[in-house]
């Protein structure tokens, strides 16, 4: 759904700045949670109920894309309902209180309300797709490849920001960094409410019963209506699998086979949301027609570098955490683009939507199974993010065929 609105360039700002403080949030707890579970002394929270800090890690790891799952499966398609500017102020809100929750449950030692808290959290964190509903809306007015490279770009800037703050605050307190997630969405919520105007609202939406649209508009919906979106959906899970499997664990494996605390892994992590932001801006210098062929040759080089970093360990691999950002970044840019304009008949929502679901589901999955795997070695679960991502880059192969076969442009 294309709309004509006043200012789009502001907009285009606006959306970005949104992106970059909600992320800045999202991504605080990655250098603080395995220094908590792995490397601080036992006590009744990282220990709770006697259990294995690497499983207790996992759990927390899993709540919250468990929530965002949960979310994003309908958040995005919500928008296309009642409208991108009214979801987005009532996830933001939520996501405000969740965080502040969140902190108490944390200062207050208490595992089970920190690991619901996360949860809750998640739900209203499933807003990205919304954010790329608003700049599919825009185009041809804001061209839809550059739009959705810069707003990867601060996304990535996000996951820059907000691990530097959550990694050198945590001596001040380990909860001071959820407080600080907490007031980042202020700006949010009051760039929405006086510069976003209202766009993707279909006549009569507003008018339903909110659990009725929850029910029709899921994502998962899709799935039976074109068999090229279902097999879309099991190659991005298995690539999915993979990138959860280095977000999760590069900062387990950091303090397990490089010695390092907060202050370092959130060292390392500017340095890979560096590359990965500054990649974003190298997707429009290629050809239009060729942007799941390009999407393919990133796979594979991301599925190689996380294989290598399974057999590595110190400086070499550090290098290869961040190195590794660059083929990533130029993916995960290219295959929403595609997407957008293959299925845009199915609603930009929708369709961002189940992109976020399906990153959620294979999170929640791999954090799971992936700190049973760490309690052998970290290194099993690089194995396993790098043997499914090879699997992605094959069934993306057979995707490519099959939209060249449908007459698709590639």
């Amino acid at each position: 759904m294309n709309v004509a609105v006043a200012h789009p360039r502001l907009i285009l700002a606006t959306v970005c700045a949104i992106a970059l403080m909600s992320t800045a949030g999202v991504a605080m707890p990655y250098p603080i949670l395995a220094p908590i579970f792995v490397e601080r002394a036992p006590d009744g929270f990282n220990h709770f109920l006697g259990l294995p800090a690497k499983l207790l890690l996992g759990i927390a790891l899993a709540a919250n894309p468990l929530g965002v799952l949960v979310g994003s499966s309908f958040v995005g398609a919500l928008s296309d309902r009642l409208g991108r500017r009214r979801v987005l102020l009532g996830t933001l809100t939520l996501t405000f209180i969740g965080y502040g929750l969140t902190a108490v449950a944390l200062s207050s030692k208490l595992y089970v309300l920190f690991v619901l808290t996360r949860f809750l959290t998640g739900l209203t964190e499933g807003n990205v797709p919304v954010a790329r509903a608003i700049l599919a809306d825009l185009h041809p007015v804001v061209d839809r490849s550059r739009s959705f490279a810069l707003l990867n770009a601060m996304l990535y800037m996000g996951w820059l920001v907000g691990p530097m703050i959550g990694g050198f605050t945590l001596p001040l307190g380990e909860s001071v960094p959820f407080w600080l997630a907490s007031l980042a969405m202020l700006p949010c919520l009051a760039i929405l409410a006086w510069l976003l105007p209202e766009t993707g609202m279909v006549a009569g939406g507003e008018h339903r019963p909110l659990w009725q649209l929850v029910r029709e508009q899921h994502s998962f919906r899709l799935l039976g209506r074109d068999p090229l979106l279902a097999a879309l959906f099991w190659m991005q899970l298995a690539f999915a699998l993979g990138v959860n499997a280095f977000y999760d664990f590069y900062p387990v494996w950091l303090v397990e086979f490089a010695g390092f605390s907060s202050a370092g892994i959130a060292l390392v992590t500017a340095g890979l949301c560096l590359v990965m932001s500054s990649a974003a801006g190298l997707v429009g210098q290629g050809r239009a027609g060729d942007v799941l062929q390009r999407a393919r040759r990133h796979a594979a080089l991301f599925a190689g570098g996380l294989l290598l970093l399974s057999l590595t360990s110190g400086w070499p691999g550090i290098v290869l955490i961040v190195v590794i950002g660059l083929p990533l970044s130029l993916y995960n840019t290219l295959l929403p683009v595609w997407c957008s304009e293959r299925f845009d008949a199915f609603g930009q929502g929708s369709v961002m939507g189940l992109l976020s679901t399906i990153f959620c589901c294979a999170a929640v999955l791999i954090s799971l199974f992936g700190s049973v795997l760490a309690l052998f070695d970290t290194r099993l679960v690089m194995l396993l993010g790098g043997a499914t991502c090879l699997l992605a880059t094959l069934r993306l192969g057979s995707l490519l065929q099959r939209a060249r076969l449908a007459g698709d442009p590639t």
